[in-house]
């Protein structure tokens, strides 16, 4: 049996290291229409981890999970080239019916 089938136990404290944040842009936004909530997770963090955490933590059934690497843009700090860090994000569909308000605290 595959790990995601059978799912991951998560302590409640990596639960919370995983989730850091959640996305608002106008594209995160717009994707809420077909039941997708868009967070900025732990870089070394797994879909079954993303999932298991989000399911923890707000109390919602998690149907699929996308991940993306964002790369660091190369920007200029005080003149001296500098790089932003990397992070991950991961859109998060829930199931129908499910919906995570974002604008109140966890």
């Amino acid at each position: 049996m595959s790990e995601a089938k059978k799912g991951v136990a998560l302590s409640r404290e990596r639960a919370y290291d995983i989730i850091l944040s959640p996305v608002i842009t106008e594209k995160a936004t717009f994707i809420t229409d077909k039941n997708f909530v868009t967070f900025k997770v732990a870089t070394d963090a797994t879909k079954p981890e993303i999932k298991a955490a989000v399911e923890m933590v707000f109390g919602v059934t998690v149907k699929a999970v996308n991940t993306v690497t964002v790369k660091g843009k190369r920007k200029l700090f005080k003149g001296r080239p500098g790089q932003r860090s990397d992070y991950k994000k991961a859109m998060v569909k829930l199931a129908d019916g499910q919906t995570i308000d974002l604008t109140t605290g966890v």
